[in-house]
């Protein structure tokens, strides 16, 4: 994988040390010559000043600057990051030595049930299994060194009010178990936005629970007035920010949602990042930038700060600065505009032309690939897994820096192009344009 060539930052705060169903805990700490080598386990603790909420870890004050998922601890570390968010303990051992390696902490998910995947807060042995898992997962990774905070469920109070006080109860419950089997770490439940009545019922119901993990996207600006509306006195940590979401933004007369360019969301970062986390120091201990991989949610690129390959888009840049104070010496590639010369709503088997303005800030050769994908206009909710639609490679006919000619497939329904940029620094941008397949047959200009 190619990273940024930069110096390594000096990190200070939270250093040192996917969604989906339910993950299992691993089975045991393999050892091997990569394992990073143990320490003792760091203290956590929240402390209340007259400044307000504080992280303290180990003694020292601990600032999250943090991003969720796996993507390179090694890159999240050399743009001034400082702590990762997971969302279960599938694979645990594996991240918290890598991040220990790169003097990155975890925020440890625990994975808990949703109703809307099949699990029932009323079923006493399902209640009974995840009590389990959580106790699993706890006594065995407790003593290392990378863990910062337990994170317990996420979303799984639903998208109505969130007032069902049984889930409540049962995560109080938790929330008792892991503090009595691990005192040093604090515990944390992570909701979907703050509306409704999930601020009043974790005050009231959750005293367990340390800190309030809230997720939000398009209205993240304006959580701090929100948060203290609802009755929020707890600490809260922002679980994830980016872009705005696929479901609150405008689609095409078929459904497709459409999706800006990862040059447009970096913007979409700060704003969310200057409202919800840097305008509210008195309660706010940090954030995590969604996401730090990649992933099929929405379209394949909606909420990936990284490509498949490791290559960075300027969300990472845009943390990096905030994180740092300065950009990455080596910006990623500007992509201008994407647009499709004549209309987006074709017959089977019609040529469309696209055409694409970018720069690279350092005059850097970009390499632009270009890519037809199906558009599943079926999406999940929850972080909840999305098959990933197949490609059409013969489709792309012609295609260089600027332009490309595709043949749409003779099968009517959604599609999106897209077109990957890279420079020659491990940075990249990427955009798409939703197109549809009319079920009506082609004419002999192919329109």
């Amino acid at each position: 994988m190619t990273t940024l060539a930069t110096a390594v930052f000096v990190l200070a705060g939270c250093s040192g040390g996917q969604d989906g169903s339910a993950p299992a805990v691993d089975s045991a700490p393999a050892a091997s010559a990569t394992t990073a080598p143990q320490k003792a386990a760091a203290a956590v603790r929240i402390t209340k000043t007259d400044k307000g909420w504080q992280l303290m870890r180990n003694g020292s004050p601990c600032f999250i600057k943090g991003a969720g998922g796996d993507g390179s601890c090694e890159l999240l570390a050399k743009l001034g990051g400082n702590s990762i968010r997971t969302w279960g303990a599938e694979g645990l051992r594996q991240q918290l030595d890598d991040a220990q390696r790169n003097d990155i902490s975890v925020c440890v998910g625990i994975w808990l049930g949703h109703e809307g995947h099949g699990f029932s807060w009323s079923d006493p042995a399902q209640i009974a299994e995840q009590t389990k898992m959580v106790k699993e997962a706890v006594e065995q990774y407790r003593s290392h060194p990378a863990v910062l905070l337990w994170g317990l469920g996420n979303e799984m109070e639903g998208y109505e009010k969130g007032d069902n006080e049984v889930i409540w109860k049962a995560i109080n419950d938790l929330a008792a178990l892991v503090k009595k089997l691990d005192p040093d770490h604090p515990t944390m439940t992570v909701v979907a936005e703050i509306h409704g009545e999930r601020v009043p019922s974790i005050h009231r119901l959750c005293p367990n629970i340390d800190i309030v993990g809230i997720n939000s996207y398009g209205p993240a600006p304006t959580v701090p007035e929100r948060y203290r509306a609802a009755g929020g006195t707890k600490p809260y940590i922002v679980t994830e920010f980016g872009p705005v979401g696929w479901w609150e933004i405008a689609k095409t007369e078929w459904g497709a949602p459409q999706e800006p360019s990862s040059t447009d969301k970096a913007a979409e970062y700060r704003r969310a990042y200057e409202g919800a986390v840097a305008a509210n120091p008195e309660m706010c201990l940090g954030s995590y930038a969604f996401l730090w991989g990649n992933k099929q949610e929405g379209t394949a690129t909606w909420f990936g700060m990284l490509l498949p390959d490791g290559s960075r888009l300027a969300a990472a840049d845009l943390m990096s600065e905030i994180w740092t104070g300065k950009p990455p010496p080596n910006g990623c590639p500007v992509l201008e505009s994407l647009t499709i010369d004549g209309p987006a709503e074709l017959n089977p088997g019609a040529l469309v032309q696209a055409l694409l303005e970018s720069r690279d800030p350092e005059g850097e050769t970009i390499k632009v690939e270009w890519v037809l994908q199906s558009d599943s206009l079926a999406k999940g909710g929850g972080g909840a897994a999305e098959a990933v639609p197949p490609t059409f490679p013969d489709a792309i006919v012609k295609a260089d820096r600027q332009h490309a000619e595709v043949r749409m497939p003779d099968a009517p329904g959604a599609y999106r192009l897209f077109a990957y940029l890279r420079d020659e620094q491990g940075g990249a941008a990427v955009g798409n344009v939703p197109l549809l397949v009319k079920g009506e047959t082609k004419t002999d200009d192919g329109n």
